[in-house]
């Protein structure tokens, strides 16, 4: 075993020295999945195949456009989220002020600067945390179990932007624009959710903090060989308040929902995909906001599969304080009682930093 794991940090270590990420590979006409990629086979049940037509489940879709008219829009909004959030912890969100223009232009500066020679990109490919715009492949890349099929250039936007010097010409204009979008929309977001919880408009905001940092994750899932041997990104919930992910309209993105129950009182559960809706955002419930609500609202697993189609573009904001030293504390409603012991931003995002994407859930760590 022992020269197993020094064979594969190895490897592991002379692919990360390339600075060229899964594109490096595909781009040197590569026919199998490296061993350091490929997934067990249980973490991969189901994964090569995208549609499952026996589950009828369907991630609502919440049309944002009755905000600007009277009580009633809104409350409609508010209901629909709530419900969404209490359950699979998914819904996608259309008529929410980012420009479909703005939406093509993210898509397209992020594929441009992936597809870049390598020699071009290799200068922004970092793992120094300090940096606060850096292209890599995988964040968990010497932590995970299997590395996913994915590059990504990740930003921290909020509360202060990286050095333009620090994020790639091809988004160096564009990135920051459209992050500014998305945290206008955040803001919305919060204020709904907010009084689906049965608090005022602004208390996650306000109180809470939900709006005060904000990060972007790039990410570029090249052609796969060998789409049955590995993943895009391994099953894991969000280490944030909120994401907002705008996806291309290649597919596989999933989420695990409920399926009933099984004959021996165990939950059943069924990955189901997340359809690219056209001009729609896909939000989901991060971990924080799970611990923030007590449970009310759901921060669900999901990942991504690889596919011989891509490649697939994604842009994912996540809403989630890294630098705050704010205490995340359950919001109890009368009569109930926390259900996790009280933590901070920076414990958590240790936390999960440290095991990677291992397909355990960082709540179990704060659950009481």
């Amino acid at each position: 075993m022992a020269c197993f794991d020094h064979d594969r940090l190895r490897a592991l270590k002379a692919f990360d020295d390339t600075k060229a990420g899964v594109k490096g590979l595909v781009d040197a006409g590569a026919t199998t999945v490296p061993s350091i990629f490929q997934h067990p086979p249980d973490s991969l049940a189901d994964a090569p195949h995208l549609h499952h037509g026996h589950h009828q489940f369907v991630i609502p879709v919440i049309d944002l456009a009755g905000l600007s008219t009277p009580s009633l829009g809104r409350a409609s909004a508010i209901s629909a989220m709530k419900a969404a959030a209490e359950t699979v912890g998914f819904f996608q969100v259309t008529s929410h002020g980012v420009p479909e223009a703005a939406m093509s232009e993210i898509l397209a500066a992020v594929r441009r600067f992936n597809e870049e020679p390598a020699e071009a990109k290799a200068p922004y490919y970092s793992r120094d945390p300090k940096r606060r715009a850096r292209y890599q492949c995988n964040f968990d890349l010497f932590r995970s179990p299997a590395a996913g099929w994915r590059d990504t250039l990740y930003m921290e936007m909020a509360p202060e932007p990286p050095p333009p010097e620090q994020i790639p010409p091809a988004c160096r204009a564009v990135a920051p624009e459209y992050a500014g979008m998305v945290r206008r929309l955040g803001r919305t977001l919060f204020g709904l959710l907010s009084e689906a919880l049965g608090l005022r408009r602004g208390y996650l905001e306000e109180e809470a903090g939900c709006l005060e940092g904000m990060s972007v994750g790039c990410h570029y899932y090249p052609a796969c060989p060998e789409p049955r041997r590995t993943l895009g990104t391994a099953r894991h919930s969000d280490p944030s308040f909120l994401t907002v992910l705008l996806q291309d309209a290649v597919g596989g993105l999933q989420v695990l929902v409920d399926d009933g129950d099984n004959d021996d009182g165990s939950k059943s559960s069924v990955w189901v995909d997340v359809p690219a809706e056209a001009g729609a955002l896909v939000v989901n419930v991060g971990d924080y906001l799970q611990i923030l609500s007590n449970d009310r609202f759901r921060s669900v697993e999901h990942r991504v599969v690889a596919n011989c189609a891509g490649p697939r573009v994604s842009v994912a904001c996540f809403f989630r304080a890294d630098a705050s030293t704010r205490v995340l504390a359950p919001i109890v409603a009368g009569g109930d009682t926390a259900r996790y012991r009280s933590t901070t931003v920076p414990e958590m995002l240790r936390h999960y930093g440290a095991k990677g994407l291992d397909g355990v859930s960082a709540l179990q760590r704060v659950r009481i």
